[in-house]
């Protein structure tokens, strides 16, 4: 899938089927958000609004049941939306 959000090293991911329900923009603001970006820093990587941004992980919060956005977090890395990072001097 063309344009599917990438780990850190960009190497792309499988699409996982429980995120299936998200659109791709709400699966790269997850994996951004998910590698520690705050609002205001997803907008400018998008050319976004920080308020947009807002909306797009309320909407994955929504469809993924998921209460607050640490709980996204833990989704991301749970399905492969992203990888974990390999512990220093692995």
């Amino acid at each position: 899938m063309p344009g599917f959000p990438a780990t850190p090293d960009d190497q792309p991911l499988a699409p996982p089927e429980r995120l299936a329900s998200l659109t791709e923009r709400e699966r790269e603001v997850m994996t951004l958000a998910a590698h520690g970006k705050s609002d205001t820093e997803i907008a400018g990587a998008l050319c976004v609004s920080p308020l947009t941004v807002r909306g797009h992980i309320q909407h994955a919060m929504t469809k993924l049941d998921a209460r607050d956005r640490t709980q996204l977090v833990v989704i991301a890395y749970q399905n492969g939306l992203v990888a974990p990072r390999p512990a220093p001097g692995s």
